[in-house]
């Protein structure tokens, strides 16, 4: 439990931090608070802070910073979201009430106002039902001797195809191909026909194609690519201005994991349809370790829900980033409600 000062000393230098980038001191702590103290006042207050977990010192300078479990308490006990100023509500507004001709076109550009609005990395995802993303059906058409196209459908209507080649293969194997996968896998989830891709199927289809392994990859392309469109990125390269290290080793497999639709769901995955805040180790991910991550979810009734969500350093402006996530929450819903109500205009 911390005292009204400690609250208020922790506030600061989460502000000062996130706004400067440079340890805070004692003395600029003394200067900032609303009431007299002294340097040496604070000075103890930090020094019950850091005993706390809650600030912690670097090694280049005597001031002090917010620990991860710091950030953790002034976002759950102490932080307030920024009124929304007028050229930014306009700014959303404008947006997002000009002429859309689908429901991803508005969520698409709902990343890039909200990655402008933060000059952060933003991803939207799709409203969802309980019945999208789930495989709907599989066709696999012979065009040639040679060629064939692989059509996939999801049950919320997404369609992907591709042609490939797929060797000496007769109508006959392709049919039972075809049979096989729509008898096990439609009504699955795209991630369990994934997980069936892996495991269960390479032995089943090897009894009736010798070599499978060409087409199972075509197959796990497309399940990834109708995957990957329920979720729009926004600034994808204010991603390089606030990495911590820049080498390509590093930000390949960060780039990678954003680029999976799925895997990002898994990791967001808001429990509430409030604005929720998730630091470092609660993303339960290596890579991710020195980034937060704000979601909001927009709920659209019987249309299902979506989320936005804001990937910045742990080092950001939480009151004003959560404020900008809260608004467009707002307009977004009240968007695609009237989109969904008013028969799509």
């Amino acid at each position: 439990m911390l005292t009204d000062r400690q609250k208020a000393i922790l506030s600061v230098i989460v502000r000062d931090y996130t706004n400067t980038g440079n340890p805070v001191g004692s003395k600029a702590l003394a200067s900032e608070l609303n009431t007299h103290v002294s340097s040496a006042t604070v000075r103890n207050e930090m020094a019950a802070l850091e005993e706390k977990g809650l600030i912690t010192k670097t090694h280049f300078s005597s001031g002090r910073v917010p620990s991860m479990e710091g950030y953790r308490y002034y976002v759950d006990h102490l932080v307030q979201p920024d009124p929304i100023e007028d050229s930014v509500e306009d700014m959303i507004k404008n947006s997002l009430h000009g002429e859309f001709n689908r429901i991803d076109e508005i969520i698409q550009e709902s990343a890039r106002v909200l990655s402008d609005l933060t000059n952060y990395m933003a991803l939207t995802f799709n409203p969802e039902r309980s019945d999208d993303f789930k495989l709907g059906g599989f066709r696999l058409v012979k065009l040639d001797e040679r060629q064939v196209m692989a059509i996939l459908v999801t049950q919320n209507g997404h369609v992907e195809n591709q042609v490939f080649q797929l060797g000496d293969v007769s109508s006959e194997q392709l049919e039972i191909i075809v049979r096989i996968i729509n008898d096990q896998l439609v009504g699955k989830s795209l991630s369990e026909v994934s997980k069936a891709l892996q495991f269960e199927l390479p032995a089943l289809l090897a009894q009736y194609v010798h070599s499978p392994d060409g087409f199972i990859k075509i197959f796990g392309d497309m399940l990834n690519n109708a995957s990957k469109d329920r979720v729009h990125v926004g600034g994808k390269l204010n991603l390089l201005k606030f990495a911590e290290r820049q080498d390509l080793d590093y930000l390949k497999p960060l780039y990678n994991l954003l680029d999976t639709g799925d895997g990002m769901a898994k990791i967001i995955n808001p429990d509430s349809n409030k604005v929720q805040v998730k630091i470092g180790s609660e993303l339960r991910n290596d890579l991710l370790k020195n980034y937060s991550i704000i979601t909001g979810t927009y709920d659209l009734k019987e249309y299902g829900q979506g989320v936005i969500a804001v990937l910045g350093p742990t080092r950001m402006p939480y009151s004003k980033v959560i404020g900008i996530v809260g608004a467009l929450q707002e307009e977004l819903t009240k968007k695609l409600l009237g989109y969904y109500e008013n028969g799509n205009r």
